[in-house]
């Protein structure tokens, strides 16, 4: 069937060519194993939605520090590579193409979890308990990171994307969003050093640049997209400055030949996504802000005013958890699954993982008593 939407005409990520500009977003689902090594169900998750132009994998830690809940992916040992390479062989036998998402939780983590004490350009605590493999927790107060701390961590960046590639992804996207560790140096509630990293504008973005000029060293500029998330205060983190922030970071990594900008919480009436526009030379990536209830339409109509607004491509997440087949279903114009009980998300079983139905299975006794709660 000839296309019906922008969304599902061809396109390209530098070199790469893509079927259509549909990206499925990072989703965290803890359903790695306890040491971070990617799981089976991981493998077959993916497969499942490899018919997405280009899968971000999960947020996935650089480093032991770095990491933030239990059963969070890791790609600092080697069998984590090992593990991811099992799921980017059996992505790419379907015809997909994968990007990893790295992550430094900062602040967001817990030596129950992780083994080590959280660490952050500040020593501002999370506001609010964190989960650990014993239950929710206080959060406690970070380690401030040294200069030598932050060139440790720059380093396991670039060492992470090299593991990446050698894991058989095509390319890493370096997570500067959501309350993490390099939104941590960004944001001025959590950021109060009196250094080069911060301070104005130029110095807080110091952080995220120096990391994602590393990795692209490690792996090449076209191979490393960068995520961002303006405004967002998720994980406590606060911007006083968001206006000024983001169009200086953009304007400094304009000219590095990075494969994507990825804008998350910006819908296409938010002023900044012009000017976002007009600083960035390259592939920008939106992915629209839906809110709590997922719509109908899983984000499609908002996805097509990102278009218009100048998005080349556009990463939707939870359409994707509950459609493997959402490029189908879109396509055919049919009605989407919707997101069951959100916590399944989390559960770390098969359930409301692996068993949303696509269209084909749709009829199957055996998805529809599972799907229906039976």
């Amino acid at each position: 069937m000839a296309p019906t939407t922008p969304l599902l005409t061809p396109s390209h990520l530098g070199e790469l060519p893509l079927p259509h500009r549909l990206v499925m977003a990072p989703l965290t689902r803890n359903r790695a194993e306890p040491d971070g090594v990617p799981s089976a169900m991981m493998a077959e998750y993916y497969t499942q939605r490899a018919s997405a132009g280009l899968i971000i994998a999960e947020a996935t830690t650089p480093n032991a520090t770095g990491r933030t809940y239990p059963n969070i992916p890791g790609i600092h040992t080697r069998p984590q590579i090992e593990g991811w390479r099992r799921v980017t062989d059996a992505v790419r036998a379907a015809g997909g193409t994968m990007f990893l998402q790295l992550q430094h939780g900062g602040r967001v983590g817990h030596p129950d979890t992780s083994g080590h004490v959280p660490v952050a350009p500040s020593p501002v605590p999370l506001p609010e308990p964190i989960h650990t493999p014993t239950g929710r927790q206080p959060s406690i107060v970070p380690r401030e990171l040294t200069k030598d701390g932050i060139r440790r961590t720059i380093a396991d960046f670039a060492r992470a994307a090299r593991n990446a590639m050698a894991a058989g992804f095509s390319g890493v996207e370096v997570h500067s969003a959501n309350g993490h560790l390099l939104h941590q140096f960004l944001a001025t509630n959590t950021n109060l050093r009196t250094d080069e990293y911060g301070g104005p504008a130029a110095n807080r973005i110091r952080f995220t640049v120096e990391v994602t000029r590393a990795v692209a060293e490690a792996i090449g500029p076209r191979n490393v997209g960068l995520r961002i998330s303006p405004g967002n205060t998720v994980n406590g983190v606060e911007e006083t400055d968001t206006d000024t922030l983001y169009p200086a970071l953009a304007e400094t990594l304009a000219g590095d030949g990075l494969a994507y900008l990825h804008l998350t919480t910006l819908n296409h009436d938010h002023p900044l996504l012009p000017r976002l526009r007009a600083l960035w030379p390259g592939t920008l990536i939106g992915n629209p802000a839906l809110g709590a209830t997922l719509p109908t339409d899983g984000g499609q109509r908002a996805a097509e005013q990102l278009l218009g607004a100048g998005a080349d491509l556009v990463a939707l997440g939870r359409a994707f958890l509950a459609n493997p087949d959402l490029v189908t279903r879109i396509r055919q114009g049919a009605p989407l699954n919707e997101v069951r009980d959100t916590l399944m998300m989390y559960t770390g079983g098969e359930r409301g993982y692996l068993d949303y139905p696509t269209l084909d299975q749709a009829s199957d006794d055996r998805y529809a008593a599972v799907f229906c709660g039976s």
